[in-house]
């Protein structure tokens, strides 16, 4: 049996993949699975693909399973959610970069609930998935569920979001390490590929143009806009992993030693005048 365009990519997909989750977890090991969740989505991520191109291929040997095509169609849509949160994980670096000399507008607290929201969208994503599924077995027509339109409206609000955080990240370079500031060129980089992959399963899932169905769309479009934009934001963000400096467990996100942020500072000096004040007086 001839192997489809589809199948083709899926094969890509895995050749490319299994290589870049090693190094995901190479990255997650070296710098940390708690201190930069980011690594952590990144090897979600690429399990996802990998996963969602297995189930792909193994159609050929069993083309009727509908569950199989549900599957990766799901796996193919949710697996954006990690690639954001990924992103969201490097800003969060970069922040506590700037918090070891001043205050950030874009604190942690802040990027998590940016996290949560994102996540939320993966998990209605994945129910609404599920929901698809269940009708196509009853009627044998794909329809988009509702959770899934939920799912990926969360996505956009977190992408927006991270567009919002980055550029006022961006604007405190001054105050990062200089080894740190690649962190946010590896986002702003990254950026545009996911708004292209965002504008793909925004379409597959609020539109009706047929060529963007999750099950039966045009393979061109998919690899053009889905495909080909997260293999490369992969790319970035690996290429500039790898040449971070490892930070020490102490330090993540810390002010360093003996150093106190300037609101802090400023407390501390008032406080201080205002003692010396006061003895001066008592002395008088």
């Amino acid at each position: 049996m001839a192997l489809t365009e589809q199948n083709n990519i899926s094969i890509a997909e895995i050749v490319l993949y299994v290589p870049a989750l090693f190094v995901a977890v190479w990255l997650a090991i070296r710098h940390g699975f708690g201190r930069n969740a980011g690594w952590l989505y990144l090897i979600v991520f690429s399990l996802a693909r990998i996963i969602g191109a297995s189930l792909q291929l193994a159609t050929i040997s069993d083309p009727t399973n509908i569950s199989l095509y549900i599957g990766a169609a799901t796996l193919q849509n949710i697996g954006l959610s990690p690639l954001i949160m990924v992103q969201l994980g490097l800003i969060g670096r970069a922040i506590g970069s700037i918090r070891k000399s001043t205050n950030s507008f874009v604190t942690e607290q802040r990027l998590r609930l940016i996290q949560l929201l994102v996540l939320v969208g993966l998990i209605l994503g994945a129910v609404g998935g599920s929901q698809s599924g269940q009708s196509v077995a009853d009627t044998g027509k794909y329809t988009v569920s509702g959770l899934s339109q939920a799912g990926t409206g969360l996505t956009i609000a977190g992408y927006v979001l991270l567009v919002f955080s980055t550029a006022a990240v961006a604007t405190q370079l001054s105050h990062m390490e200089q080894g740190e500031k690649r962190l946010v060129l590896a986002v702003g980089l990254s950026l545009p590929f996911i708004l292209v992959r965002l504008a793909y399963s925004a379409e597959s899932v609020f539109g009706n143009n047929p060529d963007f169905n999750q099950l039966s769309g045009s393979t061109n479009i998919q690899l053009g806009m889905a495909v080909i934009m997260e293999i490369i934001v992969v790319v970035i963000v690996e290429s500039i992993g790898m040449t971070l400096n490892k930070i020490p467990k102490t330090a993540a996100g810390a002010p360093p030693a003996g150093y106190e942020l300037p609101s802090r500072r400023s407390r501390r000096q008032g406080e201080g005048e205002h003692a010396w004040g006061s003895h001066n007086r008592n002395s008088s």
